[in-house]
């Protein structure tokens, strides 16, 4: 077994030294360091993350809490876990997904374990009890997502207003007027203070009266069945609709196969644009999917970040705020 004398003796440096490096007790320079951690790498040697933790009272693991039983995992919340993870990684740290409820009551028997540094919440509630839970514990935490009060909170999000706006600018610009979007269910208890929903379907609202067209919001739940059923509805009660903003990824894989199913062809009889998706979800449909990218990978690492400069008492992250970005597919095209 490999030792940190082993290491030290290899480095040419002390005992003490290398153990400055594996718990970050004292600072050392950039050269030391870079040659203790090329002899643990040339030897072999296995850091003890548990007697690391004991001498700094740092885990060196944040977590990402993720409300897995109301919100289903798709590629889009994929490349969100991935960046974050890589994030924490460059900074010597590691990050575990805690699938707790969006209640707080299983975050305060987690957090009050000390088994994290911190806390990075995703599904942001705009009243979110995460939040107050993790104030009480004094547990360091930011936000991927944003809370009706945003005062002293480390936070990144969507900026839902300038994606729904150059979503519906792109379908104005091919010539449709008549626009539908299938949003998400307000009135579901889970979802009815869910920021995503609300601040994309008043954005919706406010863009589409701002360009004149018709403004038609369909309530829908996260899955394709609940896309095929919106396009049934959409079919029966909005025929002379030619565009349709989808909300959710997995719903708009049903809202174009169950069009294709009625006989609507896509997009010759009606567009359809997905406000927030991953690429290779987009590449399942038939047609492809035009689609709004969800800029996941940017704000999983910066969510990362801003939680780690608290935990290094480094100057906060300014709160920021990323549009998804248009990537045209063949899904859209100028009505008939």
């Amino acid at each position: 077994m490999v030792t940190m004398r082993d290491v030290a003796k290899h480095a040419g440096v002390s005992i003490a030294t290398v153990s400055f490096v594996l718990n970050d007790t004292k600072p050392v320079t950039a050269a030391t360091r870079l040659r203790i951690e090329q002899a643990m790498s040339e030897l072999g040697f296995r850091r003890n993350m548990v007697a690391r933790a004991l001498a700094s009272r740092k885990t060196h693991i944040i977590a990402m809490a993720y409300p897995a039983l109301d919100h289903r995992f798709g590629f889009s919340a994929a490349e969100f876990f991935t960046s974050a993870a890589d994030a924490a990684r460059k900074e010597d740290y590691h990050l575990v997904l805690w699938p707790v409820g969006n209640d707080g009551h299983e975050l305060t028997e987690l957090v009050g374990q000390g088994l994290v540094d911190g806390v990075v919440l995703m599904e942001v509630q705009l009243d979110d009890p995460r939040v107050g839970v993790l104030q009480r514990t004094g547990t360091p935490f930011a936000l991927i997502g944003r809370t009706t009060t945003l005062e002293g909170l480390a936070h990144v999000d969507i900026d839902f207003d300038t994606t729904v706006e150059q979503a519906v600018d792109y379908l104005h610009g091919l010539g449709h007027r008549r626009f539908v979007m299938v949003a998400g269910d307000l009135t579901d208890p889970k979802f009815h203070n869910y920021g995503p929903f609300v601040r994309s379907e008043a954005a919706y609202r406010r863009v589409s009266a701002e360009y004149g067209v018709e403004t038609t919001v369909l309530p829908c739940a996260d899955s394709t069945r609940a896309g095929q059923g919106a396009a049934a509805t959409l079919t029966r009660d909005h025929p002379e609709a030619t565009a349709v903003l989808v909300l959710n990824e997995y719903a708009a894989l049903g809202v174009v196969s169950g069009l294709n199913r009625l006989g609507r062809a896509v997009p010759a009889d009606i567009s359809v644009l997905s406000l927030l998706m991953a690429p290779d979800m987009a590449a399942l449909s038939d047609p492809e999917l035009s689609f709004m990218r969800t800029p996941g990978p940017e704000l999983g690492q910066l969510g990362t970040e801003s939680l780690i400069r608290q935990l290094e008492g480094a100057d906060p992250l300014p709160p920021q705020l990323v549009p998804a970005d248009l990537r045209i597919g063949a899904s859209t095209a100028p009505p008939r």
